[in-house]
């Protein structure tokens, strides 16, 4: 007969076994949690390495490729999206000449125009067109005191209507630098072209608007009526739609009416480029995917962008300002098309791009009779006085040479090529100031010249009057150096056409050489001044740069 065990010690039995199960559930349910939470931690072996992708933004859409990058490093932490804003500009001379700082993995500018002009100058050597991943009409920003008399709210008023208003002061972001400004004007360029003479009727729509240039279409903002510019009030300047649809949702008494082009112009089309020296490209493409989500194309929306294709992503035209329709998204056009319209902005705004090139031979210490001053400082005073005659988008840089100023070259730069409000806040004329002439030392004229013409020639900017303005009060003397027949024929290899590049010469004091001095200017197309007097350096200087830099009505070609 078997043992059986009493009632008590099964039901003892059967409470341990019931408590095993609890545990053993327990650990389960556990280990199921701590994987779980393991899996979700960025420094666990689920994540043996976190990527970095630095994305560099046109400061206005940044906030947005912001917000984008946070959400996708919470739900992908194997990887992060470090988003920095930056100026195009700025992001075109870093990839074109480092500045030190890390260059970017994926580039967003504002326009593919800076695509266009980064790989001009060199930063890469294959075609890179980006993807858009919003865009930006570019329309006339008018007030409410233009637009009304034009049919504003029932009948938005069209470009045409707008510029042919003579009593309307129009602004213009410079189209050599601003894409807006670009955009602008090939509008002004369509509208002109049905005209008997469009050529004229293009160079008068242009005239009107050369006084009120400036250097970006956001300075334009502080020229409006009530602005904080001491300068004149303007009514009418392009923009994009968004910076007038943030202008307006700003506290302003002056709110701007939107005039589309028509026919349209290239929009700010935010193109997503991947950089040739990105190191990932596959983290790259995946975080252009999610730029192209319903929600972040609907955070583009609520920041004041279209999509991609023009269309709008919220409707903000409740009070009459925007519009609702579509707008067509036009490519812009060949590189050649451009720098015709920027030759012909150039020929009628006289903004130019200036290299300069100082003599500080020992000669210029030469002491000018009934001055009290030497020939460097006579020049120096000429020079400053030139800088007051550039327009405010004017760009220059000045070089010194002599011989043997940086090792075995004969030349340095003093000041970098910048606009010249920029030389003003850095300290240019205090610089220009500090110059001496070196003692004992000679003219290397032939090395020099053909260096900053070489510089000039690389660095060459459409939409500008591109310049190398030579200062010497002798000839060359660097008998290492290149001979005369060698700088003639480099010069000549280096002529373009399409691209004009004019050196000036101006001769200071008796030991000139000006056949010398007219033989270099000539061969690029360009002028030699001389006078045996320094003291009329300043008159000579004057009348170099008001024969190139003279505005309408004064000049009459």
């Amino acid at each position: 007969m078997g043992r059986h065990s009493s009632p008590k010690r099964q039901a003892l039995s059967f409470r341990w076994t019931v408590v095993l199960l609890i545990l053993l559930l327990a650990l389960v349910v556990g280990g199921w949690f701590a994987l779980d939470t393991v899996s979700d931690r960025s420094d666990t072996p689920s994540c043996p390495t976190i990527s970095t992708l630095a994305v560099t933004a046109s400061p206005d859409i940044a906030p947005v490729i912001t917000a984008v990058g946070d959400r996708t490093s919470q739900v992908d932490p194997c990887y992060r999206v470090a988003v920095t804003a930056k100026d195009s500009a700025a992001v075109t001379e870093a990839l074109v000449v480092s500045d030190g700082s890390p260059q970017p993995d994926v580039w967003i500018p504002e326009s593919s125009l800076w695509l266009r002009r980064a790989q001009d100058r060199g930063a890469w050597n294959i075609d890179i067109p980006g993807t858009s991943v919003a865009s930006s009409p570019v329309v006339l920003a008018v007030t409410e005191e233009v637009a009304t008399p034009l049919g504003w709210p029932g009948t938005k008023p069209t470009w045409a209507t707008i510029l042919d208003q003579a009593a309307t002061p129009v602004g213009l972001p410079d189209p050599s630098r601003d894409p807006v400004g670009l955009s602008a004007l090939l509008g002004v360029r369509a509208l002109t072209a049905a005209a008997a003479d469009p050529a004229a009727a293009t160079t008068s729509a242009l005239r009107k608007l050369s006084p009120n240039t400036l250097p970006q279409a956001a300075d334009m903002f502080a020229r409006l009526p009530g602005g904080t510019s001491p300068a004149a009030p303007i009514s009418a300047f392009p923009t994009s739609e968004n910076a007038l649809l943030k202008h307006n949702a700003s506290d302003t008494a002056y709110r701007l009416v939107a005039s589309y082009a028509d026919p349209p112009v290239p929009s700010l089309d935010y193109p997503y480029t991947v950089l040739p020296t990105a190191t990932s490209a596959p983290v790259a493409q995946e975080f252009l995917t999610r730029l192209r989500t319903p929600e972040t194309l609907a955070a583009l929306g609520d920041a004041g962008f279209r999509g991609p294709d023009g269309t709008v992503l919220r409707d903000r035209s409740a009070d009459g300002r925007t519009s609702l329709d579509p707008v067509a998204q036009v490519p812009l056009p060949a590189a050649s098309d451009i720098d015709q319209a920027l030759n012909l902005w150039a020929g009628v705004n006289l903004s130019s791009r200036m290299q300069v090139l100082l003599d500080v031979s020992g000669s210029m210490a030469e002491p000018v009779p009934g001055t009290g001053l030497d020939r460097m400082a006579v020049t120096l005073k000429a020079a400053e006085l030139g800088i007051g005659l550039f327009r405010p988008t004017t760009k220059f840089g000045m070089w010194l040479f002599s011989t043997n100023l940086d090792g075995d070259k004969d030349y340095r730069e003093l000041l970098p090529v910048l606009p010249v409000a920029e030389q003003l806040q850095t300290g240019a004329l205090e610089k220009l100031r500090n110059v001496k002439a070196i003692k004992g030392g000679a003219t290397g004229l032939y090395d020099s010249v053909l260096a900053a013409y070489q510089s000039a020639r690389t660095n060459w900017e459409p939409g500008r009057i591109n310049l190398v303005v030579v200062l010497t009060d002798g000839k060359n003397e660097d008998s290492n150096g290149i001979s005369r027949a060698q700088l003639l024929t480099e010069l000549e290899k280096l002529q373009d056409p399409r691209r004009p590049l004019q050196l000036v010469g101006i001769g200071i004091g008796p030991d000139t050489d000006l056949a010398e001095l007219k033989a270099i200017s000539g061969a690029t197309g360009g002028q030699a001044f001389s006078t045996p007097d320094p003291t009329k350096i300043g008159e000579i200087f004057y009348k170099a740069l008001s024969n190139l830099l003279c505005q309408p009505p004064a000049c009459t070609t």
